[in-house]
């Protein structure tokens, strides 16, 4: 049987002396991101053992399976170059995963891949600026204990299926107190802001790919993805020359006769 979120070992871990808000923990909800948002306390997790509504970019829709993953959500102020917090996320994602045993790489701009899995998806990050202003919604979702049939699609993956035993109360600190280091990092700027650039630089897999990206309005251009410039855009190279891509989705061309990447 797959067990809850321990809350009172998690508030311990994460303790509000040290400036974190409150854990709270859902049986159900809809979103932790919805909820992280509604609640507006900078630095109080919010995780859920199912969440019925969660989104993906682009509002893609998904359904968790009660207790097999790891959904939770935080709200943080504005770093001074937003667009690196979801890079910045996943080198906090891929440093308590390693921590775990795990190796992993990071798909521009929000994913992270297993790399003993033929880079299937493992976990999905989704930041959401409040209308306000006043911060950022961080929202994780990793999957923790999942069968391969539990599973959406089949470029995903889990910890399970990679053979760790991984305790989802423990990821949870683990995760969070790497994403408070490196927003820290970001929020300090100079030397400890390009740490952040460089560890994600070192960990995406996207870099030196052909790729196709899909840009908001509907059109798709292949292009090589060639770096990542001091404002989380990815750095691109096509027929037209080098550009930045800011938003949109970007897809890893596979060679002919290699399974579907995510």
């Amino acid at each position: 049987m797959l067990t809850p979120i321990d809350v009172q070992r998690l508030t311990t871990e994460l303790p509000t002396s040290h400036a974190w808000g409150p854990v709270v923990h859902l049986d159900v909800t809809g979103s932790t991101n919805a909820e992280a948002a509604e609640r507006a306390r900078p630095w109080s997790p919010v995780l859920a053992d199912l969440q019925t509504a969660g989104r993906g970019r682009l509002g893609r829709a998904w359904q968790e399976v009660p207790r097999a993953g790891l959904a939770m959500s935080v709200l943080v102020p504005i770093p001074p170059t937003p667009g690196w917090l979801p890079l910045a996320t996943g080198v906090a994602v891929r440093a308590a995963l390693s921590d775990a045993g795990v190796a992993v790489g990071l798909k521009w701009p929000n994913d992270v891949l297993a790399t003993d899995d033929g880079d299937r998806k493992l976990c999905g990050i989704l930041c959401q600026m409040l209308p306000d202003g006043a911060g950022v919604v961080v929202g994780i979702g990793i999957n923790v204990h999942h069968e391969r049939d539990q599973l959406p699609v089949p470029t995903a993956t889990s910890l399970r299926l990679l053979g760790a035993d991984v305790d989802r109360t423990d990821l949870a600190a683990g995760v969070l107190r790497h994403l408070r280091a490196r927003h820290e990092d970001l929020v300090a700027g100079g030397e400890r802001a390009k740490g952040v650039h460089a560890a994600y630089r070192v960990a995406c897999t996207t870099i030196g790919k052909e790729v196709d990206v899909h840009r908001p309005d509907g059109s798709v251009e292949q292009v090589v993805a060639t770096g990542v410039d001091d404002d989380g855009r990815l750095v691109v190279t096509g027929a037209e020359g080098s550009a930045t891509v800011a938003a949109g989705d970007v897809q890893h061309i596979r060679p002919a006769g290699v399974p579907p990447r995510p």
